[in-house]
C-alpha cells in the first residue's frame, strides 16, 4: 500500500509544532502501525529528513508506551488494542492518516509524538504501593478473598498506564488511571490497611500534576485499550468520601 501521512513534528515542549506531510510507500497490510512508521523513517533517512520520534518498547500491548492519536482517536480505530497491535490491514491503499501525540498539560511533548508521562509515575510514587509486610506466598494465601472481589481487583490491575484515557478526555483527566491504581490495591486485604491514606495521597498528586476533573464523558473507557471501566472512578469517589473523615493524619 501507499499512504499519505500527516505527522505532528515538534522539537520540544516550548517550540512551535506543525503537521508535516510524508509519503509511506510499499507498506504491507501485515505490518503493525509501528512497523509502518519504522519503514517510513527508513525512507525519510534516505531522503536526508530527520526521522519521526515516537515512543515504543514491548510492541506486545503490555507496556503502554506507543502513545499516538491516529485520525483523532487514541491508539487508532480498533477497540481494545494499542498502537503496536494495530495492523495496516485496517487501512486501505491511498488512505490519508493523521498522527498526533497525546494532548495534555500534564503530558508535555518531548519531541514529535513522544510525551513525558512522568506525571503518572509521580501519582504512583504518592501511594501506589503497599508497605504492609504480608509474609511469603503461603502466608498471603491464608487471606481468603471472594472470587468476585479478586476478579474486580484484577480488572483494575489491567491498566497499563498508557495515558489514552487522558488523551481522550475533554478535560484531560487522569481519573481512570488513578482510580484503577487505587482500586486494585484497596480491594484486596493487603491494601486495605493503608486505603484511606492511599486514596487521599494519589488524588492529591493527580490534581497537583494539572490533570482535569472527571465530568462523566466516558471517553476514557471507550479509548482504554484494556477496557478498564469508569465504575472504578465511582469506587474511587466512595473511597475518598470514606477517607476524608479520618483526618489529615491518615
Amino acid at each position: 500500500m501507499n499512504l499519505t501521512l500527516y505527522v505532528w513534528r515538534q522539537a520540544n515542549a516550548k517550540a512551535p509544532g506543525k503537521m508535516e506531510r510524508y509519503e509511506a510507500k510499499g507498506i504491507s497490510p501485515d505490518m503493525s502501525f509501528l512497523e509502518m512508521l519504522d519503514v517510513t523513517n527508513e525512507q525519510l533517512i534516505k531522503q536526508g529528513i530527520e526521522p519521526i520520534v515516537f515512543d515504543h518498547d514491548c510492541r506486545e500491548g503490555i507496556c503502554g508506551m506507543c502513545s499516538q492519536v491516529i485520525n483523532g482517536v487514541p491508539h487508532g480505530p480498533e477497540e481494545l488494542v494499542t498502537v503496536c497491535q494495530l495492523h495496516m490491514r485496517r487501512f486501505n491503499d491511498g488512505d490519508t492518516i493523521f498522527i498526533e501525540p497525546w494532548r495534555s498539560k500534564a503530558f508535555p511533548i518531548e519531541k514529535d509524538l513522544m510525551v513525558d508521562r512522568g506525571a503518572f509515575d509521580r501519582i504512583m510514587q504518592a501511594y501506589g504501593y503497599t508497605s504492609i509486610t504480608c509474609g511469603g506466598a503461603p502466608d498471603a494465601n491464608d487471606h481468603p478473598i471472594p472470587k468476585w472481589q479478586l476478579d474486580r481487583a484484577m480488572d483494575a490491575a489491567e491498566c497499563i498506564g498508557c495515558g489514552a484515557c487522558v488523551a481522550a478526555c475533554p478535560n484531560a483527566s487522569g481519573m481512570l488511571f488513578t482510580a484503577a491504581k487505587v482500586a486494585h490495591l484497596n480491594m484486596l486485604p493487603q491494601g486495605k490497611p493503608e486505603g484511606a491514606r492511599r486514596v487521599k495521597a494519589m488524588i492529591a498528586a493527580h490534581d497537583l500534576e494539572g490533570f482535569g476533573n472527571c465530568t462523566n464523558h466516558y471517553e476514557c473507557e471507550a479509548a482504554c485499550p484494556k477496557g478498564v471501566k469508569t465504575a472504578f472512578i465511582s469506587y474511587l469517589n466512595k473511597e475518598l468520601i470514606k477517607a476524608l473523615p479520618k483526618g489529615a493524619q491518615d
